[in-house]
């Protein structure tokens, strides 16, 4: 038996949880759980709270088998998860700010998410009054001669969200990265309860503007896992070629951009060109250039016609034609390279200790995709690799994303050649009565997650929403270290980490 499925054999079931198991726990399997985590043996997918009880998602490598424990909080409190798994105390500390739950033995008790703006406190539980003044935010000390801190943001030069970053710095050297979120916080999960199935659909496809495709298609999968709802084949080869579409046009936009970060606007501006023409291949296929609100629950809300696919396979052959030499570009500009090779270094072992998905992952020798690992459908029909490379630096994760590139052209033709006939959209059987459902779905950054709960009349009782983001922003920290204060545009770039993802 593996660990994962020994954990989930001690506690008991629930039922209608779909398609891994969930069960509740006490407070000795929690701990058990905690103690897995923290020696490597499984993986952190999610933690995320309600009033009264804490859920932990978790990804058994050595079995690719996933489960859900669940912990009831009578009193409030519960075991910090953060306390052994770094990875997970900055959801610990979402948790509080979002449910008032206290996770015993937190090391870092600071707010994460509410910025002490918000008229209530825990908004997703019964609401209390905010009294006084919003306390300021204590950045962690630093202690060392030579030592000066620069304040980066949260407002940017440029198009872009809003995040603080303090740098400690000795010289042009960074000694620490220290990242405040929390800005872009819109309470999706507050605006998801009680909510139509419909409604519910478009705030998930509007958590991450680049990332619509993987958060609808995830969501409607989690319905669907829920309601144990068949999907039409067609359908689902459709909400495929959307994400191989969104993925071609975010990893040649941010191809271009670590290389303008590097002052090569050359390059910048010919990826964004195919950048463009990925977004005017949608639009033309599927009516939107972000492919918003076309993935609902039971199907997609649009059909692909001739003029789609033209479009679609006119796109496939442009960027073939043009990436090799793109790439040559790229590969032999010592400029470039003297910028990427080397910079922002993640190493594996934290690359695997916090789960790192995408590219992130897949640079530091962390192979996990979820089409293959926890494949999908129409994947499980469909040949393609995935790249991994163990340099982990800005190159290696620019390298990682140029395969990608290759990957996604051939699955966008592949499933053109095989895209099978029939309707596009079910009916969805709203008196399913009360279930569950979760599902992992591979975005471009890596594996976004959605676990919600259906109410007796099919509206949403609770949703969760995970971002890859949340397992590599704090990664970001870690490889800034011991570069100069002029490289951290191109490793920031090279994460490319959402901060709408990441603030609800």
């Amino acid at each position: 038996m593996s660990a994962l499925a020994d954990l989930v054999a001690k506690g008991t079931p629930v039922p209608q949880h779909g398609p891994w198991p969930r069960c509740l726990v006490d407070r000795d399997v929690w701990g058990e759980a905690l103690g897995a985590l923290g020696v490597g043996q499984l993986t952190l997918l999610g933690l995320w709270g309600e009033t009264a009880s804490v859920h932990i998602a978790i990804l058994d490598p050595a079995s690719s088998t996933v489960g859900v424990l669940s912990l009831p909080c009578p009193d409030g409190v519960y075991p910090s998860v953060g306390r052994v798994h770094p990875p997970a105390m900055r959801l610990d500390r979402a948790i509080h700010d979002l449910f008032g739950l206290v996770p015993e033995g937190l090391p870092d008790p600071r707010p994460w998410l509410d910025h002490g703006t918000w008229p209530s406190a825990f908004p997703l539980s019964p609401a209390r009054a905010v009294t006084g003044d919003p306390q300021p935010y204590t950045f962690l000390p630093v202690e060392g001669e030579s030592l000066h801190q620069i304040a980066v943001g949260p407002v940017h030069a440029g198009i872009i969200e809003p995040g603080h970053f303090r740098f400690t710095a000795n010289g042009e050297a960074v000694v620490r990265l220290e990242e405040r979120l929390g800005y872009t916080h819109k309470g999706i999960e507050s605006l998801m309860a009680g909510a139509t199935l419909e409604a519910a659909a478009k705030l998930a496809g509007r958590v991450s503007g680049d990332s619509t495709v993987a958060y609808a298609w995830a969501f409607a999968m989690a319905v669907e896992s829920a309601m144990q709802l068949e999907v039409p084949s067609r359908a689902i080869w459709l909400r495929a070629l959307m994400a191989e579409l969104e993925r071609l046009a975010n990893h040649l936009g941010d191809i271009g951009a670590i290389c303008n970060d590097a002052a090569f606007a050359l390059l910048h501006a010919h990826f964004g060109a195919l950048r463009e023409r990925t977004l005017r291949a949608a639009d033309v296929a599927f009516g939107h250039r972000l492919m918003r609100d076309r993935i609902v629950p039971g199907g997609v809300a649009t059909e692909l016609n001739l003029d789609g696919i033209a479009a679609i396979s006119s796109l496939i052959a442009e960027v073939r034609a043009q990436l090799p030499r793109l790439v040559e570009t790229y590969d032999n500009t010592a400029s470039l390279q003297d910028r990427t090779v080397s910079t922002g270094v993640l190493k594996a072992t934290l690359a695997a200790q916090y789960g790192a998905g995408g590219y992130v992952g897949r640079a530091s020798g962390r192979s996990f995709d979820t089409r293959r690992t926890l494949p999908y459908a129409p994947y499980d029909e469909l040949t393609f690799e995935v790249p991994m490379l163990t340099e982990g630096d800005v190159d290696a994760r620019v390298w990682i994303r140029i395969r990608e590139v290759e990957q996604s052209l051939s699955l966008a033709e592949q499933i053109l050649a095989a895209m099978p006939q029939g309707p596009i959209v079910a009916a969805l059987n709203r008196s399913a009565g009360l279930c569950e459902g979760m599902v992992l779905v591979e975005g471009f950054r890596g594996d976004v997650l959605v676990w919600l709960r259906l109410g007796p009349d099919g509206s949403i009782e609770r949703c969760h929403l995970r971002d890859p983001s949340w397992f590599q922003w704090p990664l970001l920290e870690a490889i800034v270290e011991n570069n100069i204060v002029a490289d951290f545009p191109l490793c920031n770039k090279s994460f490319n980490c959402s901060y709408s993802g990441h603030d609800l």
